[in-house]
């Protein structure tokens, strides 16, 4: 099997995921999975493809991911490992379809306009 390389985005964040052969070891910007997110929701994150397909010590991936915060990264590699596991066996689609993995989230952080304090929150109105 040749390596696999497919691409995740959320947010702002990027994540780029290479899918080969091994023994299950997760590898996110050259650490281990459980240096990168310590936090036990955001490794379940990133796992929850891979054990829906019950792929768990089947593969080994490693992903170079940047930009957004650690939510943003976590749902974008969750994403492109979906994808990648989809190309693996056209069967993964099934599974994870339904429970939204394959869907690209278009949430974006909307812009500040001049003259308000944020993007809706407006100066507040004083008569005088």
């Amino acid at each position: 099997m040749e390596v696999i390389h497919k691409i995740g985005r959320r947010k702002t964040a990027v994540a780029r995921v290479y899918v080969a052969q091994g023994q299950g070891n997760i590898t996110i910007n050259k650490k281990d999975i459980a240096d990168y997110f310590t936090t036990a929701t955001l490794q379940y994150k990133v796992n929850q493809p891979i054990a829906m397909t019950n792929n768990d010590g089947n593969f080994d991936i490693t992903v170079n991911v940047y930009g957004g915060g650690i939510t943003g990264q976590a749902e974008a590699i969750r994403l492109a490992i979906s994808r990648a596991l989809c190309e693996l066996d056209a069967e993964n689609r099934g599974i994870l379809k339904p429970e939204g993995l394959l869907t690209r989230d278009p949430r974006m952080v909307e812009r500040k306009k001049f003259g308000q304090k944020k993007a809706r929150k407006k100066f507040q109105f004083s008569k005088r």
